[in-house]
């Protein structure tokens, strides 16, 4: 029997309903879970903004992929080579070409060995999957040029470059002064042999005007131009230079279906290995990573961690690391190797000829 309640009044209250039986109520419940389970489940499966980095392959440089040899200098005498010095390389997930889903996204974050990005702090808005492609692939063209102008350089071979104009930067010094194509030989009567004798003979005039030797439809012609100062209080031209280089060497790197500029560091050593005599590895494994220049700078990359734990999977024992990336590397370097931070090509030659004839002390790393 329900028993009537009282009102705050002292009145009486109409019986109170009685709960359903619980055999209503769970079908009912169960449903409700099923419809949220299925919209969980769905929403893990939409497209996420981020990119997922994981370890990639490596490749030996003086090896061979497919049963081709990765370098090949065609009609110059070339010396025998040991060991490994391989390039190193990240899987991209995520992005325009191949968007994530964000159960990926949550199981990368759990996993040490990936890292997750915002999808807008690795590309550029409104990018295309195409054009990503189009960029990786002239950075690799790009990287190729450039390591054999290191190595040719390094080991005092000589070769002509030209600079080209093949942009300007807005409100550029050089607007309506220098025009598309022209190549600009000489700056202050110097022949311009790399990009570093421009920069450091325009920052030597702290702003002054500079005499440019230019040539434009086959016709030399000299240009004067009034540097400007950038945020960081360097001098420029405002203008975007390619180089043109040419090689007394036919320099042959076959390596397909890898994009980017990080390989640089890597292909300059396997040139230089396999143009100079013995076997700088000493038969060690060495792996590593870097952009260069034609002055032989390394720069730094992305990915680092995940290009360690890559080549380690593969063997490698010594990882060449560019300087700029050592604030990445401290505290995961993976067991058992060595990191050797390095600056340029020279230094990363010395360290690899070091550890190849067993010496490692003293060799500068990343902590």
């Amino acid at each position: 029997m329900i028993e009537p309640t009282q009102t705050a009044a002292g009145g009486q209250q109409p019986p109170a309903v009685p709960n359903p039986p619980k055999n209503r109520r769970r079908p009912v419940m169960m449903a409700a879970g099923i419809v949220g389970a299925g919209l969980g489940l769905a929403g893990l499966l939409l497209p996420a903004p981020y990119v997922i980095e994981t370890p990639g392959p490596s490749f030996n440089t003086i090896g061979a992929v497919d049963s081709r040899t990765l370098i090949e200098i065609p009609g110059e005498k070339t010396y025998p080579t040991s060991g490994n010095l391989d390039l190193t390389t990240v899987y991209m997930s995520g992005g325009p070409r191949n968007p994530v889903r964000l159960f990926e996204v949550a199981a990368a974050w759990l996993d040490p060995r990936q890292t997750v990005a915002p999808e807008e702090l690795v590309y550029p808005p409104g990018v295309t999957g195409e054009e990503i492609q189009n960029q990786n692939a002239e950075a690799m063209t790009s990287s190729q040029e450039t390591s054999v102008a290191a190595a040719l350089a390094h080991l005092g071979v000589k070769f002509d470059q030209r600079m080209t104009v093949v942009g300007f930067a807005d409100n550029a010094a050089a607007e309506g002064l220098l025009k598309m194509d022209d190549v600009v030989a000489t700056v202050n009567g110097k022949p311009i042999t790399g990009i570093e004798v421009l920069r450091a003979e325009l920052n030597a005039g702290h702003g002054k005007p500079v005499e440019l030797g230019v040539v434009r439809d086959g016709k030399r012609l000299d240009v004067e131009v009034t540097p400007k100062a950038n945020d960081d209080g360097e001098f420029q031209l405002g203008v975007l230079l390619g180089t043109d280089f040419d090689f007394p060497y036919d320099v042959k790197i076959q390596l397909d279906n890898v994009g980017g500029p990080s390989a640089g560091l890597m292909f300059a050593l396997g040139i230089v290995d396999k143009l100079t005599p013995g076997e700088m590895t000493g038969g060690k494994h060495f792996a590593g990573t870097g952009t260069i220049d034609a002055e032989g700078k390394v720069g730094p990359i992305g990915g680092i961690v995940q290009k360690m734990d890559g080549a380690r999977d593969q063997g490698a024992t010594v990882f060449l690391a560019p300087a700029g990336n050592c604030g990445e590397v401290a505290g995961h370097v993976p067991d058992g190797m060595q990191v050797v931070k390095v600056e340029n090509l020279d230094g990363a030659v010395k360290a690899v000829e070091r550890i190849g004839s067993g010496s490692t002390a003293g060799l500068p790393s990343c902590g």
